[in-house]
Order: structure tokens, then sequence, then C-alpha cells
């Protein structure tokens, strides 16, 4: 009780994800098993069924993640725990993928988001935000430092913006995207969206 009354442990923004099918993927990474599942995608709420070699489970930003070869899309898919809404474990065995891959096409970007085709963004920070994001990891090959005017220089390399987006969106006034173009148009567009929601009002 008073290891419980003096460890305070705040999972923000933690999606719910239900015990069965945690049990149910880790119990298939473990035994290497395929499973069928239920899955809807986040970003258009489309469902689809699918036919999974799991590879490992991913914890990431309070959230779980079943990285695996989907035999359906003929590729390495990263599906959210939260999203699947059925799932059954086979009698087959799982085709393995080497780590060496998985890591090339589910880790060589920014975020969650897949891809082994990479792009580099260069972001400038304030002198104010540095002291926070100087002491952040935002991917393991980072390239970072300070310029002469105090201000921090940091370049991600990533494969999809939307999650790089959002975590720049949330810096405000203290980011500036240097490169590439087509990242700082739409973080501008972004921008002038939120700005034109409070010009309504």
């Amino acid at each position: 009780e008073e290891i419980e009354k003096r460890i305070r442990v705040i999972r923000m923004a933690a999606r719910t994800v239900r015990q069965e099918f945690f049990s149910l993927a880790a119990t298939a990474v473990l035994t290497r098993r395929r499973v069928a599942l239920t899955y809807r995608a986040r970003y258009n709420d489309a469902k689809s069924e699918r036919i999974v070699s799991p590879q490992r489970l991913v914890f990431y930003r309070g959230n779980w993640y079943l990285d695996g070869w989907c035999h359906a899309r003929q590729g390495l898919r990263s599906f959210a725990l939260d999203r699947i809404e059925a799932l059954a474990l086979q009698e087959v065995k799982s085709d393995d993928v080497p780590e060496a891959e998985l890591d090339a096409v589910l880790a060589a970007g920014y975020g969650i988001y897949s891809g082994s085709t990479l792009t580099w963004a260069a972001l400038r920070f304030t002198p104010e935000a540095a002291r926070w994001v100087e002491a952040e990891n935002w991917h393991p090959k980072q390239r970072a430092g300070h310029v002469a005017d105090g201000s921090y220089l940091l370049e991600v390399p990533y494969s999809d913006d939307r999650e790089l987006v959002m975590d720049i969106l949330k810096y405000g006034a203290d980011v500036e995207v240097i490169a590439p173009e087509a990242l700082r148009e739409k973080v501008k567009a972004r921008l002038a969206a939120a700005l034109g929601v409070y010009a309504q009002g």
C-alpha cells in the first residue's frame, strides 16, 4: 500500500486494449503461431480480415502494437491492438522475418508509421524550446545540435509524416520546419486551418 501511495503512474492518452486480445497476441508471438484478425484502420475506419504471422509486440507512447507479416498484403504491417475487433490463434506456424528487415521497414522512419523510403526533416527550435527538445530522443538516428543564435536544429528521418506533423504542431511558434518544403507547407496549412477555426469565433 505504501508503494502504491508513493509511486504514481499517469498514462495520458493511453487507449484501452481488450485483455483477451493482448493475451492472444502475446501467446501468438511467443509460440510462433499465425493469427486471424479483424482490423479497423484508424485513418479511414475501413474494416478488413487479415491472416498475420506475428513477429513482436511493441509498447509505444503508452499503447500496444503487433508487428507482423500480413499475408493478405504480402508485407510487414504494424497493428494497433486497440483497433483489433476479433483475434483468433491458428495452428499454422508463423513465417519468421529477420529482425534487421523488421527494423528496416517498421522502425527506420519517425514514430509508429512504417516505410523504408525515408526523407529527412530539419526542425529549428527556439532557445526556450531547446531546453526540452535537447533532452528528448525523437529518433535513434537523429542528428541535432545548437546553432550560434541559441536555437536548436533537429534532423529526423520519416517515411510517413502524420505523426511527425502532430509532434511539430504541439510546439506551436517555438519550432520552424526548415526542410523539406513539402513538410513545411503541410505544417503551414495545418496552422492556417487552426487559425481559421478561431477566426470564426
